[in-house]
């Protein structure tokens, strides 16, 4: 027997791609995610889903987005896929275009946010260019599970995890 899903309210305003988060009341609904594109949602619910099971709750989504101009409620990813990390695609939602350059661009500038967080609970907050110019190296090239374990290094380091 397939257990059945809370029932969801629709989020307001305009048809957009939204993830909404059951609270741990069971009861109560809260937006995770919201974008005009898919991906972006698709990828924090991921994202989040993998935080809130580390911290042991259960994890209850459901994902809104756009069909024929209207509000219609797609069944979201259950689990990220084993093999990427990253949530299992949605074979009911339409295809919308990503926005690949400003999504990369985006997750280069939040790598980069939490680099220039560790530094600063590391006690470094007078950077010079060559040190803004290393940060800027590190989130090109660290994926985001790395910023972050060099972030909390950083924090750690400073005294302040």
């Amino acid at each position: 027997m397939q257990k059945q899903r809370p029932r969801c309210p629709r989020p307001p305003g305009e048809p957009r791609w939204v993830a909404m988060f059951r609270g741990p009341d069971g009861v109560t609904w809260t937006v995770g995610a919201q974008s005009p594109y898919r991906e972006p949602v698709l990828y924090a619910v991921g994202d989040m889903t993998r935080t809130l099971r580390a911290r042991g709750d259960e994890v209850t989504v459901a994902l809104w987005g756009p069909e024929n101009g209207a509000w219609h409620l797609f069944d979201a990813p259950s689990a990220p896929s084993a093999a990427t990390g990253d949530p299992a695609p949605e074979p009911s939602a339409p295809p919308v275009p990503p926005e690949p350059a400003r999504l990369a661009e985006r997750m280069t500038d939040r790598r980069h946010q939490v680099l220039l967080a560790g530094l600063d609970r590391a006690g470094l907050y007078d950077l010079g260019p060559e040190d803004a110019e290393a940060v800027r190296v590190l989130a090109d090239r660290l994926d985001e599970p790395t910023v972050r374990r060099v972030a909390h290094w950083l924090a750690t380091a400073g005294g302040r995890p």
